[in-house]
């Protein structure tokens, strides 16, 4: 009776929802996995990967103290392993992580101008963008327009073309300076290092 909550208990707490032991209610089931000569010294005769009545599968699980795991259950019959299931989930677990830790996380630094940069502010603009582009980072660059200052829409973009000349040797420009509404962007991508 006990061991029926610990399985229900098991099931909630995995996200993976696979049905193990007696949650498997199939006729037969497609053994396969690694340790089948483990399960052919319990069953007394050779076992390799094929089709078997599941009560007899679920019997060499319990003397093997591993559990029975449906692995593909749309497959027809069902496909089951002989595992330690806690074990599977937490390896299951470990790769994810792994994957997650090893995507790039695309890092996006913005650097804004005003319309009547002077050459001090973009030297220094200039500095700070190249080391970002040499740690691999993307740059916004943008000029916001305040005001009436929309007016010197030309006096932007020339900032901006200006700002990416600078910049070719470091990285290059997804596409050309545009407006959005009171601003002038250009994204920076950097250059792959060889």
């Amino acid at each position: 009776m006990a061991r029926g909550k610990i399985q229900t208990q098991k099931v909630q707490d995995d996200k993976y929802n696979y049905r193990t032991n007696r949650d498997i209610r199939v006729p037969k089931v497609r053994l396969v996995g690694d340790n089948l000569d483990e399960v052919s010294e319990v069953a007394g005769k050779t076992i390799d990967t094929g089709v078997y009545y599941t009560n007899q599968v679920l019997q060499w699980a319990e003397e093997l103290e591993m559990d029975l795991v449906e692995i593909s259950p749309k497959a027809d019959p069902p496909v089951c392993r002989i595992i330690d299931y806690k074990k599977f989930v937490y390896d299951r677990k470990k790769k994810e992580k792994e994957l997650k830790a090893k995507t790039a996380k695309t890092v996006i630094k913005e650097i804004r101008f005003g319309p009547n940069t002077d050459d001090h502010d973009f030297a220094f603009k200039l500095k700070h963008a190249i080391k970002f582009l040499e740690d691999g980072e993307k740059i916004k660059a943008y000029v916001h327009f305040r005001g009436r200052a929309i007016v010197f829409k030309d006096r932007g973009e020339l900032l901006l073309l200006r700002f990416l000349k600078e910049l070719e040797e470091y990285g290059a420009a997804e596409e050309l300076p545009k407006l959005e509404g009171k601003r002038m962007i250009v994204m920076i991508s950097p250059k792959k290092k060889k």
